[in-house]
């Protein structure tokens, strides 16, 4: 099983008078462009999550919409707070447990997704560094339980990892 642990894809920068409400900060069109290439190259490689949980803000909502529109599942997409910044590690363990899905996907900011990942591989305190755009996969074992320290880190990449 897998929970894939996606940042947003580059998004307008941080303090464009555009959005004075910074939840409210979209993808760039590039931006968007640019992550389409990376989940259909991964979409190429097995990527199939069955289920997206992404952040209220808009820009993880478009990067979690087009992870839908690109996957072979079309998952739907459900908007949880606990991945605003800062998080919730215990609400989103509930929801991928209620999911019953082998294959779910968690959208949300640096540096919480670093964070997120570092805990489910067991090691609170390591750096995982995510660029805009990059995603993990944690292989974990149904039969183990999921929380903290239940998986491995199976896979991280980035657009440029990925040569795109």
């Amino acid at each position: 099983m897998f929970i894939y642990i996606a940042r947003h894809a580059w998004a307008y920068e941080f303090g464009d008078p555009r959005w004075p409400d910074d939840s409210q900060r979209e993808l760039e069109f590039d931006g968007a462009e640019r992550y389409m290439q990376v989940i259909e190259t991964l979409a190429e490689r097995g990527f199939e999550p069955e289920a997206i949980v992404t952040s209220p803000y808009v820009r993880c909502r478009q990067t979690a919409d087009l992870i839908s529109q690109h996957t072979v599942h079309h998952p739907e997409i459900t908007v949880l707070d606990a991945l605003a910044p800062g998080n919730d590690f215990s609400a989103l363990i509930d929801w991928t447990r209620e999911t019953d899905c082998k294959q779910v996907c968690w959208v949300g900011h640096a540096p919480d997704v670093g964070n997120l990942t570092a805990a489910l591989v067991g090691d609170n305190h390591a750096h995982i560094r995510f660029a805009k755009g990059a995603i993990a996969a944690i292989r974990y074992d149904s039969n183990a339980g999921l929380g903290p320290g239940c998986g491995e880190l199976y896979w991280h990449v980035t657009a440029k990892s990925l040569g795109l």
